[in-house]
């Protein structure tokens, strides 16, 4: 009967960590259970190449879980292994019970993206340390057990739909130059792009790139559902100088319409467009089943304004007027 993998992985760690020198493969074949029945054993054709597949994935199994596995040349001139306990041996961690629950649901946040693995394995390593972090399979009542009141019972999660999420995510990440084609709300064809990322927003369920458009100089927000094709990436570094944080959130919301810079004044069907209304400073009845509204204006809000269709017309300013009444045509053409 085939040995499990789990049970395999376990064995070359134990044998690595125990021996007092570093182990040839051949050793280590020797010594490991799994290794023997490869290939029908030593000796068989197949067999030595079916043992080497195999121990190279175990051994790379192994570094990815973080265990240091060290690469050695014996006095007889082959390659040995060797885990040194030192090297193995995590220092102290102390977290308290906030911070141990926040960093479980942290990793619980990215599940569609490439971090959900590496997330996994560091609470892994956490648990394997000692740290008590909160269980996946707690009611989240504060009742069972849990010493971090039920925390475990939140699952958060980030809608990502987008194709372009992560590679820009990776981007961002490395400080990496990408190119995309991009398409403009009022343009009938897509443009390409080529930006510095800085990172990524999500506002109103929507996914934003915050970089520095190297074709016009400055900085730009990219909406992610607007990114048609393949996002490449360029050699090269950065040539702005990129914002802290803060900056850069501030500069998202400002271009997705959340921090206003002036008041605009619209007519809305009445029973129609709540979403309008809550924003609203003033509300008054216009007639004929239409009401009369002041909404703060920011960048973005004409492509906001065009979702809601005939039940909204845009009074003031004349520009946000002028860029409703070009979406809608777009729109119209398409």
């Amino acid at each position: 009967m085939a040995i499990a993998k789990a049970e395999r992985l376990m064995n070359l760690a134990l044998c690595l960590l125990g021996a007092r020198r570093p182990l040839t493969k051949r050793e280590l074949r020797a010594s490991i259970e799994a290794y023997l029945e490869v290939g029908g054993g030593p000796g068989r054709a197949g067999s030595e190449d079916a043992f080497n597949r195999m121990f190279e994935r175990d051994k790379d199994d192994l570094r990815e879980l973080g265990m240091v596995i060290e690469t050695v040349e014996n006095l007889d001139g082959e390659i040995a292994y060797q885990a040194r306990r030192d090297s193995n041996r995590l220092p102290p961690i102390t977290l308290d019970a906030e911070e141990a629950a926040a960093l479980t649901l942290a990793a619980k946040v990215w599940q569609q993206a490439r971090l959900a693995g590496a997330a996994s394995g560091a609470l892994q390593k956490l648990r394997a340390a000692g740290m008590p972090l909160a269980d996946d399979s707690g009611s989240g009542t504060g009742d069972t057990g849990d010493p971090y009141g039920g925390h475990s019972a939140l699952e958060p999660r980030i809608p990502v739909h987008e194709a372009a999420f992560e590679p820009l995510m990776v981007a961002c990440r490395d400080r990496r130059p990408v190119t995309f084609a991009y398409r403009r709300s009022n343009a009938a064809r897509p443009e390409t792009r080529h930006v510095e990322p800085w990172t990524l927003e999500c506002w109103r369920g929507h996914w934003y790139l915050a970089g520095f458009d190297r074709d016009r100089g400055a900085e730009r927000v990219f909406r992610l559902s607007r990114i048609t094709g393949p996002v490449r990436s360029r050699a090269g570094a950065y040539t702005a100088e990129v914002p802290d944080h803060v900056t850069v959130r501030e500069t998202v919301e400002r271009w997705a319409g959340e921090i206003a810079t002036a008041t605009a004044r619209i007519r809305l069907r009445q029973g129609a467009g709540y979403p309008l209304r809550a924003r609203a400073t003033e509300v008054r009845d216009a007639g004929d089943g239409w009401d009369e509204l002041e909404i703060p204006h920011g960048h973005g809000l004409d492509a906001w304004l065009v979702e809601f269709g005939p039940d909204v017309v845009v009074l003031e300013p004349a520009e946000l007027r002028a860029d409703v009444v070009d979406r809608l045509r777009a729109v119209a053409k398409g």
